[in-house]
């Protein structure tokens, strides 16, 4: 059991060291743009539940989001907006995202940012404002789907 917390510990800081170099790659232009609205909570393990809105190609199209990972503790209501990019068939946007976040929430007050990428390239850089009481730092896979 050990040895997995030791891997388990191990994996998450290799992600995290990862998110500031993926967040600097030349992504290409930008091919939409996305709000997601979520309530986390977490303590230790994490999970997180929402939804919101993708505009692509001057359409809007309802989205869900949810997913589990490990990373952080409390919880908070967060609004996450920004910039996705790769994406060129909208059907490439739904499906599983490996989901890399940082952030924090004391009361009214809270910021973050959130960094995903799914196996067809679509990768989407979020900034986060948090309500709540929470210290996050981790990684999720994060489902992603058309309402």
């Amino acid at each position: 059991m050990k040895a997995f917390n030791a891997t388990m510990v191990s994996l998450a800081a290799s992600l995290m060291l990862a998110a500031p170099v993926a967040a600097q790659q030349n992504l290409g232009p930008p091919t939409g743009s996305v709000r997601i609205q979520q309530v986390q909570v977490a303590f230790i393990g994490s999970g997180q539940a929402g939804g919101g809105t993708l505009k692509f190609r001057g359409r809007s199209y309802g989205i869900t989001a949810g997913g589990l990972g490990i990373g952080g503790i409390g919880a908070s209501k967060l609004t996450a907006t920004g910039t996705v990019y790769g994406l060129t068939r909208l059907n490439d946007f739904a499906g599983a995202y490996v989901q890399l976040r940082e952030g924090w929430a004391v009361g009214a007050q809270g910021r973050g940012q959130l960094w995903l990428r799914n196996d067809k390239g679509v990768t989407m850089r979020l900034a986060t404002r948090r309500q709540g009481l929470q210290l996050s730092l981790g990684a999720d896979g994060v489902l992603i789907g058309f309402k």
